[in-house]
């Protein structure tokens, strides 16, 4: 069986955001063994899993993206809508847009220390789109 989801997350901030528990309150039981597909709709985030339990680790996430990708380069032509935004989309290329976990006795089968990450790479971002797939 397969089940779809399509739900909204509130605008976040620039920024690396777990996202676990907006994530849960959207889905349905799922199954006691299966898979859980997760996409954004969108190509200026995106999505990861990473370290859950210590905050700085979201810092230093922004930091070196931005080394790595910096903004306000001469050599950027995409920059209408600011210069945060073809840095964003090389950002979301790099990190993805989407996950699959596995589904363990009805819970993402998550590690210990691992969560999901919203990776925000707007300035002014607004809500963000996502599709959930449960397959059973």
């Amino acid at each position: 069986m397969i089940q779809q989801i399509e739900f909204a997350l509130p605008a976040f901030s620039r920024g690396y955001h777990l996202i676990d528990k907006n994530i849960l309150r959207q889905l349905p039981k799922l199954p006691k063994v299966g898979l859980f597909h997760l996409f954004i709709k969108h190509t200026s985030a995106g999505l990861t899993i990473n370290e859950n339990a210590d905050p700085s680790v979201r810092v230093d996430f922004e930091s070196m993206f931005n080394k790595i990708v910096p903004e306000n380069e001469p050599y950027l032509t995409h920059t209408f809508e600011g210069p945060d935004d073809m840095p964003a989309h090389i950002k979301s290329t790099l990190i993805g847009n989407s996950i699959t976990i596995p589904i363990t006795n009805h819970q993402l089968n998550l590690g210990t220390w691992q969560g999901i990450y919203l990776c925000e790479f707007r300035n002014y971002a607004e809500r963000r789109r996502l599709v959930a797939t449960i397959y059973s």
